[in-house]
């Protein structure tokens, strides 16, 4: 079977950075028009640390990836400390998707791998295709060849 590699999708991070981008400049607008002097220029750090969030959600879209390779699957998370779990594709029950309004708006949704054993439930968020990538994983975990490749999905 072909590895492939599962990602979140960078959709939400990007509407999310240019939110941000378009609250700065509106912010600045408005010091530019109205203030002007060093001490509201404090006032301009606020709408620079909203670009928190959507880094946040970048770093973390950045660091978790879940790899199927044979007849396993690897799933990964972390910067500093990693959480990596293997599971056997034998051992995946069910595959659920679940999908918010602006999910299935952006066409994107959260992937849950159900398993045999204590710790049951794996889920990915905001994964792009989700049901392509479901139907993919269901294929695996019956030994059929994968349909195609994904890479950085």
């Amino acid at each position: 079977m072909a590895e492939f590699t599962i990602r979140p999708t960078t959709k939400w991070a990007r509407f999310q950075f240019t939110l941000v981008l378009v609250i700065f400049c509106v912010c600045v607008g408005v010091w530019v028009n109205k203030f002007q002097d060093n001490v509201s220029a404090l006032l301009l750090i606020v709408p620079a640390l909203l670009f928190l969030w959507p880094l946040r959600t970048h770093v973390r879209i950045r660091f978790t990836k879940i790899t199927i390779s044979g007849d396993k699957l690897h799933y990964e998370t972390g910067i500093f400390s990693k959480t990596m779990r293997t599971i056997q594709m034998t051992k995946i029950q069910d595959v659920r998707i679940d999908q918010t309004l602006v999910q299935r708006l952006m066409r994107i949704g959260n992937l849950s791998i159900e398993t045999a054993g204590e710790t049951s439930r794996l889920t990915i968020e905001d994964i792009d295709s989700p049901r392509a990538v479901a139907d993919e994983l269901l294929d695996a975990a019956q030994g059929r060849p994968a349909k195609g490749k994904r890479e950085g999905v």
